[in-house]
């Protein structure tokens, strides 16, 4: 679906649309533009109000149509619990208002968030947030599908403002929302895309493509044989047993002060993931084309930021691997080097994405980054701790972490930080090699971030474990787009 957004200061008794939306609450005085709209219509929302019919629960509504008094050919009046929202009510809200909005199958609506009130929250983030939820609620992948259902007509969403001045907030909102809803797409596009097309190559391809014609970003790739020659045989070993080349990509974005020192981040890309050796039961196997989310959100908050042309500089590398079993893949018992010089027992072939992320993290700091932050579908162990509400955070910066966390919760992609204290670290000890892939069944999600902890001592760092938030599963399964917002708020903060 094609969506059109604009913004303006303008009488809502006047507007011309297929549906305009208002909002109203229980207390005896309506606000400002839910009263107006009602004294046109000679009462019809009170009327609703008072006959039981609106409801009293968030988002309940009612859809009048050719109502008397006003040009909207629809009037559409969604009740807003009360008159000051927290954040996560107003983002159900919008949830609620945009589903009653495509219920309503016009196109072209008309709203005005004036009349509601978040705590510490602004016109401009209201704006941003019912942007990416219209974006995220008519996103469709139907790509492989031979039959493909009718494209429907492009949808005008309007943001009414009753004062010009509150224009250019209303603009800025809405350019955010669409460059983390789109951004958000872009990630849910490639994690859903079947993994005999998304392999490492084609992930390259799509980072070549996005840098076509943009002279703020450059792409470099890695193959195997640059790889080796770095000393990248943590990575490499990961896809030993796949006939598809391993690669990491290189994404340079420059929109900051030429010499001023890059953020980056950096993205777990399992195209497909067997187990390898270590293999997985079969039972919901086909989800593991999942497993280089973390890899599809780096590409969707570089496109954010690219499209906020935001003046930071900011270095995106995606480690690109499948692990596969063959006769010539690792095998538990193996001892690898990394590009870091450590020595690594391999104890579970299907702990890999530590394996690729290690060598990525120590590539990364040849940039001299200020921060870095790694994303990753890294452990089921998260789930079993945080459910799917939640990705887990880990940082060696408590103030770093502080930052991330309040990015997660503007955004609504929310984190939850976990310890990394040096009790968790030893499980990861081996006789054979400096340090095991493996901390056994404990902790799982906290010895993974313990093992990645090992290879960035001296650097401003972050992990980001979203295995249970980067796709939904059942019969609506598909990726979600975490944590493009998270990623873009913070940019966007620096």
């Amino acid at each position: 679906m094609k969506l059109k957004f604009a913004a303006k200061a303008s009488d809502l008794i006047g507007e011309k649309t297929d549906c305009l939306v208002v909002f109203a609450n229980s207390n005896k005085r309506l606000p400002t533009a839910a009263a107006s709209v009602n004294k046109a219509t000679g009462g019809a929302i009170t009327d609703l109000i008072k006959g039981g019919d609106l409801g009293t629960e968030l988002g309940s509504h009612v859809l009048l149509h050719n109502p008397k008094g006003i040009a909207a050919k629809r009037l559409l009046i969604v009740f807003a619990d009360k008159p000051k929202l927290g954040d996560r009510a107003f983002m159900g809200l919008a949830k609620d208002a945009v589903a009653c909005c495509l219920t309503a199958g016009v196109n072209s609506y008309s709203l005005c968030l004036e009349d509601i009130s978040v705590e510490d929250r602004c016109i401009q983030w209201q704006v941003r947030i019912f942007t990416e939820t219209f974006i995220k609620a008519t996103y469709r992948f139907d790509t492989y599908k031979s039959k493909k259902p009718p494209v429907p007509p492009a949808v005008k969403l309007t943001y009414m403002v009753a004062h010009k001045a509150s224009v250019t907030a209303v603009k800025r909102g809405l350019a955010i929302g669409e460059a983390i809803g789109y951004g958000s797409s872009l990630a849910r596009d490639l994690g859903n895309t079947p993994p005999n097309i998304c392999n490492p190559s084609y992930l390259s391809k799509q980072a070549k493509a996005m840098a076509r014609g943009e002279q703020s970003l450059s792409v470099k790739v890695l193959g195997e044989k640059e790889m080796d020659a770095l000393g990248m045989h943590s990575l490499l070993s990961v896809g030993r047993g796949s006939v598809q080349p391993s690669q990491l990509i290189v994404m340079d974005y420059r929109g900051g002060k030429k010499g001023d020192a890059p953020h980056a981040i950096v993205g777990k890309g399992i195209t497909f993931d067997s187990g390898g050796i270590s293999l997985k039961p079969g039972a919901s196997m086909d989800e593991m084309k999942y497993d280089m989310c973390g890899a599809a959100a780096v590409f969707g908050a570089l496109q954010s930021v690219m499209a906020l042309n935001l003046p930071i500089n900011l270095v995106c590398v995606v480690a690109a691997a499948e692990n596969m079993p063959s006769a010539d893949a690792s095998r538990p018992g193996d001892i690898v080097t990394s590009m870091s010089g450590k020595t690594i027992e391999i104890l579970n072939t299907d702990a890999e994405g530590r394996l690729v992320l290690c060598d990525a993290l120590t590539y990364v700091q040849k940039f001299k980054p200020k921060t870095i932050i790694d994303l990753a579908t890294l452990t089921g162990a998260v789930i079993g701790a945080l459910g799917n509400e939640a990705s887990g955070l880990f940082s060696n910066d408590d103030g770093f972490a502080k930052t991330l966390i309040n990015a997660g919760q503007l955004s609504g992609d929310r984190v939850w930080q976990l310890p990394l204290w040096d009790d968790y670290a030893k499980q990861l000890k081996s006789p054979f090699a400096d340090i095991a892939n493996l901390g056994g069944p404990g902790a799982g999600t906290i010895t993974a971030a313990c093992f990645l902890a090992e290879f960035v001592k001296d650097q401003t760092w972050a992990h980001l474990d979203i295995a249970g938030t980067a796709w939904i599963k059942g019969a609506n399964k598909g990726a979600t787009g975490t944590p493009v917002g998270l990623l873009t708020e913070y940019l966007m903060g620096l």
